[in-house]
């Protein structure tokens, strides 16, 4: 069905911004109507009299067609008659499948066995070659797989080929099962189940598609042992073998690993060792426990500025009894024990509120939510959150198993560590297509099943540590080991983050000790009265530009605090790590503002530097790492402290990965400063590879950052307002330069970024097949506090605050194009493992012709720039000899190009030992303008492949990884 009509009236039903740039309004149709494929671009011509444009060089690859006949106006309005065409195709499917699982099921009935075949790479691994074993990672293939498809008996842990929709591994009891029924059985019986078992059918319907195969569940539930903590040995100059430039600063270094090592050996003296200080968060806070032989709840807080300190709440109408008034140590720890009931009932009930009410060094009595506090909520109708004594008084009888009222036991292991990450970034309550804010259980259920489809092996997650303003992203914390209760409950979060197990997703927590908010009535501001107590006074202890409270890094307290923090998540929720915030803000007195670093190691190692802060740092992460040893690290740091990411034994800070946060920056400069012509390809690929020896980098070329209102993501700067009137499917709707020329080198940049970028790749949700709304989250008007400038809010609207995961499941759109391309690349790095592998150069950044070549791995990369030139047999460099195919193309139609150069046409290039760009070896290719092309040795592609659509990998890969 062509609905042009539709799609070319589209604008009357948006919404206009006062800035006149159109807002979508339309909800585009969820039914999956299958790909259609087409082998020439078409045009549809502008109105008669006046001549068509195309974007790039006007070739033979361009076919413009005349305007349809003008159609009537018809008695329903265009959204209305789109809805009720995408139903009756939708009906239609679903009839067209039940019709075929009826025949299926006669055929069995018949004794006729339909032929399923296995992949070969899901029976057994590759063997790579014998100069290849250095690229290869055993250790992490997950999961095992069937000798045959109808070996249900090893179902944790198996594949299931493409395609085959209708064999579903279904586990919401802990035990799996395999069926073959059509869909309308299904769907009856899916019925019967209760809320939790449809979420779990719906997970595997979608995550069967992708090369990601399960984890077996642990028998009786997860139960880990921490690791041993090292001893402290050397002078923290270890790290000098990988730069001997740091030897000028020898002095700063061993005084701070001296600082570490004098750290680590009281901790081992006088707390009994590393990891039972770091499980402090188990004797500080609400616990059940014993006092001369009762039954009770204990609650301890350290409050050394308070005069008197005392547990109110629901339990006693938030009037304190003489016996909830705490007892004051030396220290400023105040504790007291509530004993239970005469019936053995206890005092203060699971789900209680409740506050500590601290009378202050100048008289003033206020009521404060406990720090160690484990959830916090607030009312519809108040404006303070209240501290809830979270403790379910019962355990879940199954692992795996949610239930009201009960303590969630994990079902799934931790996934080994990747040997790349691609971390699909995200924010739970602002996951929802709708104008809503989306639940813990809601994420599980919805989005993980998009982040295992596309290809990412690493979710990464925002705004979990408890924030009264939602508008803050999550950055300004004022409960920091209260998950947020705006998505659910503490045990919701645990079944979220078991269920991205499930499926051998790593699990990242961005968290924040870089600062906390200001907010003095719901976080830690003034907790105990004092300008101090967990914060630096004065002026140190405000950061000028975010309007939040900086923390005292050398003060013995709060280094508990925080590094029992940081332990709670990874131990008591499953974490996989973190991505910690703002650490170039910790790391010098200036913030990193108003400072620019040029590399000299004097910026980095010297008065401005704040050694406590670096010290906290290098315990955290040795911690975790020796505690948790797949734990994983990474740090935002814009600064590019040299010894970031050396281990702490070597005298470095700790951290696995470094944020490439340049990389983002430089694209937006070209975009926004230069004309095409004008890019420099010696530029990008420097900015691209500057980055410190033996030292990993995530990179990325948008994060969440440039989502935000007020900013721009790359499908915004390269396509602006035409996105709202010109990404119709060629078949629906017209088109124009702007939106061809974006789509064309939004693809190139996202592929050259994870291709010489980094060790690793980041992507914001929705970013990936370039989201046409940006974030706006709900706020009233306010005055920033570091410019002093008035902000109108959006009146509390969620309109803004969502992701419209349909827009690439829509036929009629051109965003399936984007999302195909990403998910294609990430499924290339899992089958190459391109990325983390240790060869890479770049042979080629000519810039007249516009053009990059680079290699990693066993590939070849070629980017091609130029707005209108092609070239045909482009000599490139390469480091071997023999035959080369196409292994992805951003020129695939299915990926909204034309095709010139498709693995489909199963060409081979041959290198032979002509050496060309320094390389030893060179071939002949065929680059046509703004595409970039991914040759791989032919005996490792397969142009007839089809999942995911576009990729010619054979089999799984040669260096198959989750």
């Amino acid at each position: 069905r062509s609905l042009p009509l539709a799609m070319a009236n589209m604008a009357s039903s948006l919404g206009r911004t006062p800035s006149g740039v159109a807002r979508p309004s339309v909800a585009a149709s969820s039914s999956r109507c299958g790909p259609r494929p087409f082998l020439q671009r078409q045009f549809h011509a502008p109105s008669s009299g006046s001549h068509p444009v195309v974007p790039g060089n006007a070739d033979s690859r361009i076919v413009v067609r005349s305007s349809p006949a003008d159609v009537p106006e018809p008695a329903l309005s265009p959204v209305e008659k789109l809805r009720q065409e995408n139903e009756l195709l939708r009906r239609t499917i679903e009839e067209a499948e039940a019709a075929q699982a009826l025949l299926e099921e006669i055929e069995q009935e018949n004794g006729v066995e339909e032929e399923t075949a296995t992949p070969a790479a899901a029976t057994q691994q590759p063997t790579p070659a014998a100069g290849d074993v250095d690229m290869m990672d055993t250790a992490s293939t997950v999961g095992t797989s069937p000798a045959s498809m109808s070996d249900v008996s090893s179902a944790p842990g198996t594949y299931t080929p493409s395609g085959s929709k209708f064999l579903t591994s279904i586990d919401f009891d802990g035990v799996a099962a395999y069926t073959t029924k059509g869909e309308d059985e299904m769907s009856a019986y899916i019925g019967k189940l209760g809320p939790l078992g449809k979420e779990n059918f719906r997970l595997e319907e979608r995550t069967n598609r992708s090369w990601m195969p399960q984890l077996p569940p642990v028998p009786g539930g997860l139960k880990e042992v921490p690791g041993v903590m090292p001893e402290v040995t050397g002078d923290g100059t270890a790290c000098f073998q990988w730069d001997g430039s740091l030897e000028q600063c020898r002095e700063h270094f061993q005084h701070r690993y001296g600082v570490y090592g004098g750290l680590r050996h009281h901790i081992d003296v006088h707390e009994g060792g590393m990891d039972k200080f770091t499980r402090s968060y188990e004797y500080y806070g609400l616990h059940r426990g014993e006092n001369e032989g009762k039954k009770g709840l204990w609650y301890r807080e350290w409050a050394p500025g308070a005069q008197a300190l005392a547990l109110v709440g629901e339990f006693n109408q938030w009037e304190p009894s003489p016996e909830h008034w705490a007892v004051r140590d030396e220290f400023g720890l105040w504790q007291l024990f509530i004993p239970d009931g005469a019936d053995g009932s206890p005092a203060v009930k699971h789900k209680t509120k409740v506050k500590c009410r601290i009378v202050g060094s100048d008289g003033a009595t206020v009521d404060r939510i406990p720090a160690w506090i484990r959830w916090a909520t607030q009312e519809w109708n108040e404006i303070q959150f209240n501290g809830v004594y979270y403790d379910p008084p019962e355990t879940s009888a199954e692992p795996g198993v949610l239930e009201e009222g009960k303590k969630y036991v994990f079902k799934y292991p931790r996934p080994p560590r990747p040997r790349a990450l691609r971390i699909y970034e995200c924010h739970v309550g602002m996951s929802s297509m709708e104008p809503k804010i989306n639940s813990y259980k809601e994420f599980a259920a919805e989005v993980i099943p998009l982040i295992v489809d596309l290809g990412y092996n690493t979710v990464q997650i925002m705004a979990i540590q408890e924030h009264a303003y939602y508008g803050s992203f999550g950055y300004h914390v004022t409960n920091f080991f209260a998950p947020s209760s705006r998505f659910g409950t503490p045990d919701d979060l645990k079944y979220l983050i078991d269920q991205a197990h499930r499926y051998g997703l790593t699990v990242l927590m961005d968290i924040v000790h870089s600062h906390a908010s200001e907010n003095a009535q719901d976080g830690l501001n003034y907790f105990d009265g004092t300008d101090s107590c967990y914060f630096h006074e004065g002026s140190r202890g405000r950061h000028w530009m975010w309007g939040s409270r900086c923390f005292d890094y050398g003060n013995y307290e709060v280094l508990r605090f925080l590094m029992s923090n940081s332990r709670y998540w990874v131990d008591e929720f499953k974490f996989d790590g973190y991505r910690f915030d703002g650490v170039t803000s910790m790391m010098y007195h200036h913030h990193g503002l108003s400072t620019t670093f040029s590399g000299a190691y004097n910026e980095y190692f010297g008065f401005h530097t704040d050694v406590d802060a670096v010290v906290y740092l290098m315990l955290c992460n040795d911690m975790l790492h020796s505690l948790f040893p797949s734990v994983v690290t990474v740090g935002e740091d814009v600064s590019g402290m040299p010894a970031f990411c050396r281990p702490v034994s070597e005298g470095g800070t700790g951290f696995d990965y470094r944020l490439n946060m340049a990389i983002a920056d430089k694209w937006i400069e070209f975009m926004e400063e230069r004309t095409d012509d004008s890019w420099g390809m010696g530029e990008i690929t420097h900015t691209l590879t500057n980055r410190r020896w033996m030292e990993e980098c995530v990179s990325y070329a948008e994060s969440h950052d440039q989502a935000l209102v007020g900013d721009k993501t790359l499908a915004f700067w390269l396509m602006d307002s035409d996105m709202y009137d010109y990404m119709a499917h060629p078949d629906f709707g017209p088109s124009s330069p702007r939106v061809e020329r974006g789509i064309a080198i939004h693809k190139m940049i996202r592929l050259l970024t994870m291709t010489l970028g980094g060790e690793s790749y980041l992507t914001f949700m929705g970013n990936e097949f370039g989201h046409p709304e940006w974030i706006d989250f709900p706020r009233d008007d306010f005055v920033d506090p570091g410019t002093g400038k008035f902000v109108p809010g959006n009146g509390g609207s969620l309109e803004k605050c969502r992701r419209r995961f349909d827009l690439p499941d829509a036929d009629y759109l051109k965003y399936q194009w984007l999302r195909g391309f990403d998910r294609a690349m990430c499924h290339l790095d899992k089958a190459f493992g391109f990325m983390s592998a240790p060869h890479t150069y770049v042979s080629r950044k000519d810039e007249m012709d516009k053009l990059v070549v680079a290699e990693r791995g066993d590939l070849v990369f070629v980017f091609n720039f130029h707005h209108t030139n092609s070239y045909s047999d482009y000599r490139v460099g390469c480091l071997n000899t023999g035959g080369y195919k196409v292994v992805l193309s951003s020129d695939q139609s299915c990926f909204g190009g034309y095709s010139n150069v498709s693995k489909e046409a199963d060409v081979e290039f041959f290198a032979t030992d002509h050496p060309h760009d320094d390389r030893p070896a060179s071939m002949q290719v065929y680059a046509p303008a703004r595409t970039c092309v991914v040759y791989a040795p032919s005996e490792r592609v397969d142009p007839l492949a089809s999942d995911p659509e576009g990729l010619g990998v054979k089999d799984l890969g040669p260096y198959f990884a989750v």
